[in-house]
């Protein structure tokens, strides 16, 4: 078996669930074996990622990513005392997971510009004037459940100097990485020819390199694909069917059509799975009194590129074209948004937006 092989997502086995305990009629299970030899972030980086500039901030990213794995594993969760920018209480975690990505953004040689969620402001970190790329973050999605000891994760969006990052688009991203801290911290990431994952801190038996050396980070899954149709469903802001009779309508199909429910709360968790589970579909439609909360710049876009490189979709809520295209025009800039299996995704823009 061949590296590239890493998991078939369409070989995932499907359990038949308990129906007379009344239980999910399905549940989705890896098929993926354990191979002889993975490949290192190096190694994929220069046969998928032509551009040396590039694969210099992938790394730089990911080696963060690192650091807050480390830093979650001994930091406990607390009310720092400090509000952020929206007057919300920070955790001891989301600041230092951010104040490791700004360290991280004013070491790189290709960074020129850094916006975080918690203080949305596009800062110029520049001193040599030869850096390349606005990098946004959301530094630690899940503030709301990580005292729960749930997985969380950290969005990342990096935009090239000849757009910067107000007035482009998402789909003038050059990349974007997720990572999730969960038992295993594992990050995606987009590259020229799809969405790759990668695995932080494997076992020797797998991390040693035949020179000898250690590979931090081993590529778990090549070119993700997402399949077109799902049995998973993530409805989030449940709050707005009761302004939406589609969106109401959507959810009793879902259940109608006995599809699996798995919903965190967290949004990382909530679409990552549609990589791991090879299908999916995360919903947050917005009403005037269920408002959008998801950040265009910061969560929307990185992912959308994302679940787009593998074969799914994104709807922007409204009127039903992806949210790649949506222009930014401010920072913190909110949006409604729908992400995952292709078909699921057209479900949602018939039934929600009437499309």
């Amino acid at each position: 078996m061949t590296s590239s092989a890493l998991i078939d997502t369409e070989s995932l086995i499907v359990e038949p669930g308990n129906l007379e305990y009344g239980a999910s009629c399905t549940s989705f299970y890896t098929s993926a074996e354990k191979l002889d030899h993975y490949e290192s972030l190096d190694e994929v980086l220069a046969k998928h990622c032509k551009n040396e500039k590039l694969r210099t901030v992938i790394n730089d990213m990911l080696n963060v990513c690192a650091e807050i794995t480390d830093a979650l594993r001994t930091t406990l969760v607390t009310v720092e005392g400090i509000d952020n920018a929206f007057g919300d209480k920070q955790l001891s975690v989301d600041v230092i997971a951010d104040n490791l990505i700004w360290d991280a953004v004013k070491r790189s040689k290709v960074c020129r510009e850094g916006a975080s969620e918690e203080d949305p402001v596009v800062r110029n970190v520049d001193e040599s004037g030869e850096g390349e790329y606005t990098v946004c973050w959301d530094p630690l999605d899940g503030s709301s459940i990580v005292d729960n000891n749930w997985a969380v994760g950290t969005m990342i969006g990096i935009w090239p100097k000849s757009t910067g990052l107000i007035g482009a688009t998402g789909r003038d991203q050059v990349t974007s990485l997720v990572a999730i801290y969960g038992p295993r911290t594992t990050v995606l990431v987009a590259l020229d020819d799809g969405a790759y994952e990668f695995t932080y801190g494997c076992m020797p038996e797998v991390s040693r390199r035949p020179d000898g050396t250690w590979a931090q980070w081993l590529c778990s899954k090549h070119k993700v694909q997402i399949q077109p149709d799902s049995k998973i469903f993530s409805p989030a802001n449940l709050r707005s069917a009761q302004d939406i009779p589609g969106y109401r309508k959507l959810i009793d199909h879902y259940i109608e059509n006995r599809y699996t429910l798995r919903y965190t709360g967290g949004l990382v968790p909530d679409v990552y799975q549609q990589f791991t589970k090879g299908q999916g579909i995360f919903a947050n439609p917005t009403t005037t009194s269920s408002p959008a909360k998801l950040r265009l710049a910061f969560e929307a876009a990185p992912f959308a590129l994302l679940v787009e490189k593998a074969g799914g979709k994104s709807s922007d809520g409204v009127m039903g074209g992806s949210i790649l295209d949506v222009k930014i025009t401010s920072v913190d800039q909110r949006t409604a948004l729908c992400i995952g299996s292709a078909n699921e995704v057209d479900l949602f823009n018939d039934y929600v937006l009437g499309l």
